[in-house]
């Protein structure tokens, strides 16, 4: 136990002299940098589009090292725009009204309600108390991991390792007290079965926010950046197909990787039904807040899918389609549904409803979204100044004029998924999907498929504790080795970049040829 945690304190000590380091540098020498690439004669671009690309390079070095939080750095590119007269102020601040920002707000509004009333814990001890579960460490690894797959295709992946991280450590205290009951003590810090449920709990989180566009930034990016500058809208209910069969395929890869690597070496776990019974016990019985939270929840979903299936009904060109979708965007849905927790009341005698606006302005997450009307400012200035047009042309040029889909989707899945490893994956979407956008533009392919690449592979950041929020808090258990999770990491990054975001491009290939 000492020896881990010793290792841990060296590995923290490390990280945070590399974080010193990567942030100094990053503050000096990206100003420097941008400085330089502005006083390079560069042909072929006008002033207004050198001016932002300068720019761009300073934001870019400034969201990979960090040298102020992420966010300023999302101000600060749209600022020094309208500042050196790139863009006028209302061009540049545009993209932060953007319909996509507030189809994020809803979703972060609903999640903070589920959040607050336990209809996400009710979720997680309802599958994880199945009769199939049981005792049995095999499938109450593969239940842990289900229950937090498809709670963060709705909640924020972060909010769910947070919630189901105190789950897995009542049931790792289970096999302990077994252990001990039987004359074995048992080191958790060492215990192979500890450290696969932990990865499981942390890949699941990023994996199941592949499910929806809500479900992790990148999805809302890249389809902004879709609608932005190629002028393609992909609904909601289109993502999910593609979502849910990414999210199928990573989950098995992961559990089939996981399950092999780190093994129960028992064939049940004494307690383990009696700790989800307790947890269930202490939900109580649903209170209005409950069903108030599902009522709204419920009620964006279906407002989300119904364009799907009246495509299906009636064709994509029917009239009422059309109206729907003008009646109805994904984000007037999401706004319809976080609205009514603010009108349906718990107790109306005393003016209480299912949330409280101040509950609300705690669930939001304005980082995400000022980084995210961030990246569409800075896309959006691209397009408008023929940036983007130079850059699609240097990209294609240098893959030999004419890349083929499947080699522009690989590229770029792989740059983006390297570059969520060492930074945030919404800064690194960020980077990437304007740049991917337009050479493919350039290249005279549709951009649908290298979005649907980079969105998916930037969720796919499990080598590092600093890669996701959910493996630094399984981390912070003590109970994953660094150089465990690194292996297992580049396993699943690798073999989920191969069997599915390539095979899953081939397939939106078809797809769109078919449209």
């Amino acid at each position: 136990m000492d020896n881990a945690s010793d290792e841990a304190q060296r590995v923290k000590e490390a990280e945070q002299a590399f974080d010193r380091k990567r942030r100094t540098i990053g503050l000096f020498g990206a100003p420097i940098l941008a400085v330089l690439v502005f006083l390079t004669p560069i042909d072929g671009l006008t002033l207004e589009a050198h001016k932002l690309l300068a720019i761009m390079v300073l934001v870019a070095l400034w969201w990979i090292t960090e040298p102020v939080p992420i966010p300023v750095t999302s101000l600060i590119g749209p600022t020094l725009a309208v500042v050196t007269g790139v863009v006028p102020v209302g061009t540049a601040f545009s993209a932060f009204a953007n319909s996509m920002i507030f189809l994020f707000m809803g979703g972060f509004i609903l999640a903070k309600a589920m959040m607050s009333h336990g209809l996400d814990k009710r979720f997680a001890y309802w599958l994880l108390s199945r009769s199939w579960v049981g005792s049995n460490p095999k499938r109450i690894f593969l239940a842990i991991g289900l229950a937090a797959a498809l709670c963060s295709g709705w909640v924020s992946n972060t909010a769910t390792a947070a919630m189901m991280f105190p789950i897995c450590l009542g049931l790792l205290n289970s096999i302990k007290e077994m252990f001990a009951a039987n004359g074995r003590n048992i080191d958790l810090n060492e215990y192979k079965y500890a450290t696969g449920l932990m990865l499981m709990t942390a890949y699941s989180c990023s994996i199941g926010g592949v499910l929806t566009p809500i479900g992790t930034p990148p999805n809302l990016i890249m389809l902004g950046f879709l609608g932005q500058m190629a002028d393609i809208h992909i609904s909601f209910f289109q993502w999910m197909v593609w979502g849910f069969i990414a999210m199928v395929f990573y989950f098995i890869i992961a559990y089939i990787v996981l399950s092999h690597m780190f093994p129960a070496d028992v064939d049940r776990i004494d307690g383990a039904e009696e700790f989800i019974r307790a947890r269930i016990r202490e939900l109580g019985g649903w209170t209005r807040a409950q069903k108030n939270t599902l009522v709204a929840f419920l009620v964006a979903v279906v407002l989300w899918i119904t364009p799907g299936f009246l495509s299906i009904a009636f064709g994509s060109g029917d009239p009422m389609l059309a109206m729907y979708n003008r009646l109805f965007p994904e984000a007037v849905a999401a706004m319809a549904g976080a609205l009514l927790l603010f009108i349906l009341p718990v107790n109306f005698s005393k003016r209480e409803f299912t949330l409280t606006w101040k509950e609300a302005m705690e669930g939001i997450e304005w980082g995400t979204l000022i980084l995210f009307g961030g990246g569409l400012a800075m896309g959006g200035m691209m397009y408008k100044t023929g940036l983007s047009s130079w850059v699609g042309d240097l990209i294609v040029g240098s893959m030999g004029g004419e890349p083929s889909q499947i080699a522009m989707v690989a590229i770029f899945s792989v740059m983006a998924l390297l570059l969520s490893e060492l930074t945030s994956h919404t800064a690194a979407t960020n980077m990437i999907g304007p740049l991917a956008i337009t050479a493919a533009i350039s290249a005279g392919i549709s951009p649908i498929p290298v979005s649907v690449g980079i969105a998916l592979s930037a969720s796919l950041g499990f080598m590092l504790p600093v890669s996701t929020p959910p493996n630094a808090i399984v981390y912070a258990s003590g109970y994953i080795p660094i150089t465990k999770m690194i292996r297992t990491g580049v396993y699943i990054d690798f073999i989920g970049i191969a069997c599915v975001t390539i095979p899953l491009a081939i397939y939106v290939v078809s797809w769109v040829v078919g449209k």
